[in-house]
């Protein structure tokens, strides 16, 4: 910084390029667990977030008192990311309160079991696909038009580790996973010349809220593997997102970033 120049000092020494004021972001699936710790990230980085969920009204409505308590900005919103119409009044009610939204972050996602082949049937990898092909398709399609208008984007797909590593008797998530990966690195190229960068965050296990039943044996069991030696974190997972939605991120598109104490180098 030259001698006399203050202008990286609006935000108390944080470099602006990090900062995330005057953007609005749309985070599915975030009234609890990862979805929650995302947005709770941007919007400390001045973000104004719209949660998003679909069912549980008082989980929901318990978490945004606790978001808007710690003086961060943004609203409650209730609508399926799976249903177009629903996917088009939300986007519609988002910007009329918040304004043209900046960030997407696609995380919504149903209970995933594990179970062998022979035990999954066709609607079961159905609801799969809606989540993870169908719903980043008709949400992106949906907030393109603003982001193209402006020459400005973030589009973030939450992905997982597990199409990296193969787990088995996981084949419909793996599989589903797989395609919004693709999807990702398709979209990228595709919007590059708008500005709008696209990429994927794929967390590792990280224990949150629907994982409190999870056998401790298969926890002790993933844990002795992280190469970082702890568990992962939900700000792990938020600090990336927060990051990629910044302008220090303008020039990473059709990345896949694994946020797992480097258990994809095994």
């Amino acid at each position: 910084m030259a001698e006399g120049d203050d202008s990286r000092i609006a935000f108390q020494g944080q470099d602006p390029t990090f900062r995330l004021d005057g953007r609005t972001a749309l985070v599915t699936g975030s009234t609890a667990g990862l979805g929650l710790a995302m947005a709770r990230g941007l919007a400390r980085a001045g973000a104004s977030v719209a949660l998003n969920y679909a069912n549980n009204d008082a989980r929901a409505e318990a978490a945004f008192e606790d978001f808007k308590a710690e003086g961060l900005r943004g609203g409650l919103f209730k609508a399926s990311v799976i249903d177009q119409a629903e996917i088009e009044r939300l986007v519609a009610e988002v910007e009329a309160s918040l304004g043209p939204i900046d960030i997407l972050v696609v995380n919504a996602t149903p209970d995933q079991p594990h179970m062998p082949i022979e035990q999954y049937d066709w609607d079961f990898h159905q609801s799969m696909l809606d989540f993870f092909i169908r719903s980043p398709f008709l949400l992106a399609r949906a907030v393109l038009p603003g982001m193209k208008a402006r020459r400005r984007g973030r589009i973030i797909n939450i992905g997982s580790e597990v199409f990296a590593r193969g787990v088995g008797e996981f084949s419909p998530y793996v599989a589903a996973k797989g395609g919004q990966n693709g999807w990702t690195r398709s979209m990228a190229s595709e919007l590059a010349p708008w500005n709008i960068t696209v990429n994927m965050v794929s967390p590792g296990w990280i224990p949150v809220e629907r994982h409190e039943n999870d056998p401790q044996e298969e926890k002790d069991e993933y844990r002795a593997l992280i190469p970082l030696d702890r568990w992962g974190v939900p700000e792990d997972v938020a600090g990336c997102v927060t990051f990629l939605a910044g302008d220090a991120a303008g020039f990473i598109t059709a990345q896949n970033i694994h946020v797992n104490g480097g258990m994809t180098v095994h």
